[in-house]
């Protein structure tokens, strides 16, 4: 399947300033705001600026500047959330991609939990 990115997902919205959110961070590249439905006591999203469907599309085709942006970002917000393990007992960054990964919102996105043991990777096994 190619990437098809929809403008009027959510995050399209919020970038475009159409719906609020609670930012914790922005740089040029990258957006981070806390999750409406956080299922940890750290639950941010972080999200780039650019149209890209998912991790391997931002990641094949995003520049250079707009990943080091995404990921420098991402560094700041585990540091500041007080979760990274300068300062924190660690934490778990998640990216869902397509029907198999259970993606809700066609918009790359990062989630950073943490505040607590994440327990086991998944549910089940297999």
């Amino acid at each position: 399947m190619a990437y098809q990115y929809d403008d009027n997902n959510i995050f399209a919205r919020i970038l475009r300033g159409e719906i609020p959110n609670d930012t914790v961070a922005e740089n040029d590249y990258a957006l981070a705001f806390r999750d409406i439905a956080p299922k940890a006591p750290t639950h941010v999203l972080v999200i780039p600026k650019g149209k890209y469907v998912s991790f391997d599309d931002f990641a094949a085709n995003a520049s250079e500047a707009e990943i080091m942006g995404f990921m420098r970002l991402s560094a700041q917000v585990a540091k500041a959330e007080g979760v990274s393990l300068e300062g924190g007992n660690g934490f778990r960054a998640i990216t869902n991609a397509g029907s198999d990964g259970v993606q809700e919102v066609p918009h790359f996105h990062l989630h950073i939990m943490g505040g607590r043991n994440m327990g086991p990777m998944l549910a089940t096994g297999g």
